[in-house]
């Protein structure tokens, strides 16, 4: 083997190692770059974890957040977390029997108060099919105010 070969190959793989060494996932980007036909040699396997959140008002808004950023939804956790107190304070299995949605037929419900037809519109792909679910919930009310308000921040009373 040429010299010149082997001095290419080392060099190759050094930089490899590195990138590997370096836990960026930029070895993996770089390996046709350095000419490496598979990033086993190269990196160690990689594994995922699912996020775990907690099942509460923060690890539902947190894992609503992470939906919504999935799907291209805008809304921080203060506008969620100010909405949610507003209509439901806290509790997934609120419902309205009083107002005029409820009088209709159709009682608003969940931590945000989402009638049934404004879920179904506005329902995430991913979520639960259950306005009483909190994540569900979030991310359709969330969706129903980005569209009709630009973002659940831009909301400060009944919607």
């Amino acid at each position: 083997m040429p010299a010149n070969s082997r001095s290419t190959r080392s060099r190759r793989t050094r930089l490899a190692r590195a990138l590997a060494a370096a836990g960026t996932g930029a070895a993996v980007l770089a390996l046709p770059l350095i000419g490496a036909t598979t990033a086993s040699a190269a990196t160690p396997a990689a594994t995922t974890a699912a996020t775990a959140y907690p099942n509460n008002l923060d690890g539902w808004i947190r894992q609503a957040l992470s939906v919504m950023s999935q799907h291209g939804i805008p809304g921080s956790y203060d506008g969620i977390y100010r909405n949610i107190m507003r209509e439901s304070s806290g509790n997934p299995q609120a419902i309205n029997l009083w107002d005029s949605n409820a009088a209709a037929g159709t009682p608003s419900k969940g931590l945000l108060q989402v009638i049934d037809p404004t879920f179904a519109a506005y329902h995430v792909p991913g979520t639960a099919y259950d306005p009483y679910d909190p994540v569900a919930n979030i991310v359709a009310a969330c969706n129903y105010a980005a569209d009709r308000y630009g973002s659940i921040d831009n909301v400060f009373g009944a919607y």
